[in-house]
């Protein structure tokens, strides 16, 4: 992919308000924990779906996340990696067609600063190191 131009839009939420799930870190869970002031148990007691290979948000019935308020993302400081590195996902930028589409819906795409082709390509990696069973 060739450099873009990007930055998150003040006050939007539309990523958050995909479909799909938000899929965590074992990092991302202890931050969001600590985040909210609960144990680590606790926090995936109640937010947390875990299988056998990943961790992933539970939705609550009629939103897309239970941190995501009419002020934004109540885990904003500690989101998770997926979110962190939104827009930048190896889905998206490694097919033209999926890039396009995804900037009829961000707002943030092709605003603010210049991202390089490298940072990019680090962001997508970061993407595949921290769920690799999503991209095998």
């Amino acid at each position: 992919m060739r450099g873009v131009r990007f930055a998150c839009v003040r006050g939007c939420t539309l990523c958050c308000r995909q479909p799909g799930y938000v899929y965590l870190t074992e990092q991302d869970l202890l931050r969001a924990a600590a985040r909210l002031g609960l144990t680590p148990q606790a926090f995936e007691s109640r937010y947390v779906y875990r299988t056998a290979h990943t961790l992933r948000l539970r939705k609550p019935r009629g939103a897309s996340c239970y941190f995501l308020s009419e002020n934004g993302c109540l885990l904003h400081p500690d989101k998770p990696t997926q979110c962190r590195l939104y827009p930048f996902w190896p889905e998206l930028v490694e097919d033209p067609r999926a890039w396009k589409r995804e900037a009829n819906f961000c707002p943030g795409i092709g605003r603010g600063r210049w991202i390089s082709p490298e940072t990019i390509r680090r962001r997508a990696a970061g993407m595949r190191r921290a769920y690799p069973d999503m991209y095998e």
